[in-house]
């Protein structure tokens, strides 16, 4: 089920979909997401769904994934970008292959360092972890070309629009768990803050504090 075949069925997918990026397309094709999984799901690794990784957390959807990315790149290369939830890692590693540098922050320390192995293993070393509560972004490595949040916030974050460079994009899903969300992204552009609403999506929520 990790076959070359089996990966690229999954970008015919996503192209179906309408991703257009190849860039984006190659990357999460050479991408082992297998690895993100534990063992016992690691057959369904390339399926597009979403799948469960512990701590009510997920690994999110490849279409997701990629659509975020997709979104991230559209106005041309990014240098420094922050990511929201590590997670699994997985979509720390599909960036780290795209940008210049990744700082990566994630509030459930276990995650975090599964995360950091999977990273190692895959030679990447554009990466900075660190273990802290999301919404607040990481003011100390600002500004960023780029915000991507793995996890849905009722409302925008002011921090993080705080922490965009001119010129910088927010892509973020935002509404409450369990209800209506959509995929939003924030241009910081010199008259102001500019929205823009994507499509439905479901993710789990953007929450405050630290697990260790």
């Amino acid at each position: 089920m990790t076959s070359q075949r089996t990966r690229d069925r999954l970008i015919e997918r996503l192209s179906e979909r309408g991703i257009t990026d190849n860039t984006v397309l190659n990357v999460i094709r050479g991408t082992p997401r297998h690895i993100f999984l534990d063992e016992a799901l690691s057959h369904r690794a390339y399926e597009d769904s979403s799948l469960p990784i512990g701590f009510q957390q997920t690994l999110s959807q490849p279409y997701i994934v990629a659509r975020m990315t997709e979104l991230l790149l559209a106005n041309g290369p990014r240098e420094r970008v922050l990511e929201v939830g590590t997670g699994s890692g997985y979509q720390t590693a599909i960036l780290a292959q795209l940008v210049g540098r990744v700082f990566s922050v994630e509030r459930i320390r276990p995650l975090q360092e599964k995360a950091r192995q999977r990273l190692r293993q895959l030679g990447l070393s554009n990466v900075q972890l660190r273990h802290a509560d999301g919404g607040m972004g990481w003011k100390d490595r600002g500004p960023f070309d780029a915000i991507l949040s793995a996890a849905a916030p009722a409302e925008v974050p002011q921090e993080l629009l705080a922490q965009l460079a001119m010129g910088g994009r927010l892509v973020i899903p935002i509404g409450p768990q369990g209800k209506q969300q959509a995929l939003y992204v924030y241009d910081k552009t010199e008259e102001g803050i500019q929205e823009q609403i994507i499509e439905p999506v479901l993710f789990v929520p953007l929450l405050a504090g630290l697990l260790s």
